[in-house]
């Protein structure tokens, strides 16, 4: 059902990169509050190009985007989705860049007009919230891939978006901070769309799963046969 009420709305969204054929093609999509969509599709489907639109990142040749019911067009409508839109980049190394993991998770909250205080409280309660807290005060890049990873949505996390866009955020993770990120997702009280090759951990936090096909998303209807139940949003384990 269509309601101006919708966190993320997307009409008729067109792309292609100069030279190239159209990655996106008249795509539709709407987000709405509790939604948690998987995303599936080969590499170069346009997956990555989608979720820089909708950040604003690349300018769509055609379409309209909304948040919120309300249209963003201009860097300025961008900076306002920064807001409330959480992006975790598919390489941890593009989002981390702080001396400390609490200074990278800080650095959001600071800019969004924090006091230092609060930054650090922000940060320090969004690495417990994570099971990191003892990563605090550990150099980011002597991390391995897997904890870069962790922090890295720890960044985002700690700007308290109302949507998140997960980019391939299983890549790289053993089998135990794997679990760990599951828990932590269906823990949140977050809408979100997940990018990922992996059916198994995918089906674990979504509620439906979309592919991209020829520049625009098929619903998949078999998301049943190999979804596992999952616990409700908020519900702790």
């Amino acid at each position: 059902m269509t309601t101006s009420a919708a966190i993320l709305r997307l009409e008729n969204i067109s792309f292609s990169y100069p030279g190239q054929d159209r990655v996106l093609d008249n795509l539709c999509l709407e987000i709405n509050k509790g939604d948690r969509i998987g995303l599936m599709g080969p590499n170069g489907s346009g997956k990555t190009t989608l979720f820089h639109i909708i950040m604003g990142l690349l300018t769509p040749s055609s379409g309209t985007i909304e948040f919120f019911g309300k249209p963003v067009k201009t860097e300025k409508d961008f900076r306002k989705v920064y807001k409330k839109v959480g992006l975790l980049f598919q390489d941890a190394d593009d989002q981390l860049f702080s001396p400390t993991v609490l200074e990278d998770v800080a650095f959001g909250p600071l800019n969004l007009g924090k006091s230092k205080l609060e930054a650090r409280n922000i940060a320090q309660n969004t690495l417990e919230r994570l099971g990191i807290a003892h990563f605090e005060n550990r150099v980011t890049h002597k991390l391995s891939g897997g904890e870069k990873r962790l922090v890295a949505l720890a960044t985002v996390l700690s700007m308290e978006p109302e949507l998140l866009l997960l980019d391939e955020p299983s890549t790289g993770l053993d089998k135990k901070t794997k679990a760990i990120l599951v828990e932590v997702l269906n823990r949140l009280e977050l809408s979100y769309i997940l990018i990922s090759h992996e059916n198994d951990f995918m089906s674990q936090i979504a509620n439906d799963m979309f592919m991209m096909k020829n520049g625009q998303l098929q619903k998949d209807v078999h998301i049943h046969q190999y979804t596992h139940k999952h616990p409700n949003p908020g519900q702790r384990h």
